[in-house]
């Protein structure tokens, strides 16, 4: 992943100084495939510490009841699907359906699920955020993604749209502080090395561009939630790597 990073640098300083911005979907394939070999150990391997079966879905308030009983469940911005297997593997009797934007990252996620046994229990979709379909879900999760989105706001509102009336909106985002001096950890200083090279670009590259970036912090999370509509939020889980927020309608 930090390799694949390291090739776009010609591009991303010229991009620092036009404005312009760069997809994810332009980066080196590395990129794709050192992302998900990052986020799955985890999300998988700190379950007894914080992963999102065993401590994440667990703080959010009636949501492993419906995912034990069977729920629909959208995990948006999915990339090769982590997440969703993990969850998936967790929760049979639920339904699983996935959405990403990049092609490329579904080709691998669905690769993935046919290795896994799992191909028949989700399902897959090249949608972005704001265009992804079904109503009615129990669970609507974004995992480490929401501040790459150019419109997160937008991305928001249409995931309050697609939640049933007691849906639960799970987002999982890098652990940060509000403020940069709280920041200056080894933590803090690799997100805020990728989000240089990822996420702001990535963000720039869209509509609005609003570069949440990789800290962006609980105020402007709250905020995005709160501006789309959502009238609960609250913090619900965090790791040294990841903080954890429960958003309701």
């Amino acid at each position: 992943m930090a390799l694949g990073s390291l090739a776009a640098v010609p591009r991303i300083a010229e991009a620092f100084r036009s404005g312009a911005g760069m997809g994810w979907h332009e980066h080196d394939e590395g990129v794709f495939h050192g992302c998900e070999k990052f986020l799955r150990p985890s999300y998988a391997a700190n379950q007894a510490g914080g992963g999102p079966v065993s401590s994440w879905i667990p703080s959010l308030d009636g949501v492993p009841a419906k995912l034990e009983a069977g729920a629909r469940v959208a995990d948006v911005g999915c990339g090769q699907g982590a997440s969703t297997l993990l969850m998936a593997k967790a929760f049979p009797e639920s339904q699983f359906f996935r959405f990403d934007y990049h092609d490329k990252s579904i080709e691998g996620a669905r690769a993935i699920a046919a290795r896994e046994g799992l191909a028949g229990h989700v399902a897959f979709d090249v949608l972005k955020t704001k265009e992804f379909h079904g109503k009615g879900y129990d669970l609507v999760t974004v995992f480490d993604c929401l501040h790459d989105m150019g419109d997160p706001v937008g991305a928001a509102s249409h995931v309050r749209d697609s939640l049933s009336e007691d849906g639960t909106w799970m987002i999982v985002e890098p652990f940060a502080h509000d403020e940069l001096k709280d920041n200056l950890n080894p933590v803090g200083r690799v997100y805020y090395s990728f989000s240089t090279l990822l996420c702001t670009p990535c963000s720039r590259s869209q509509e609005i561009g609003l570069c949440l970036g990789a800290q962006s912090g609980e105020k402007r999370i709250r905020d995005v939630v709160t501006t789309a509509g959502f009238s609960r939020f609250r913090r619900a889980a965090e790791t040294p790597f990841n903080v954890v927020f429960e958003a309701r309608p």
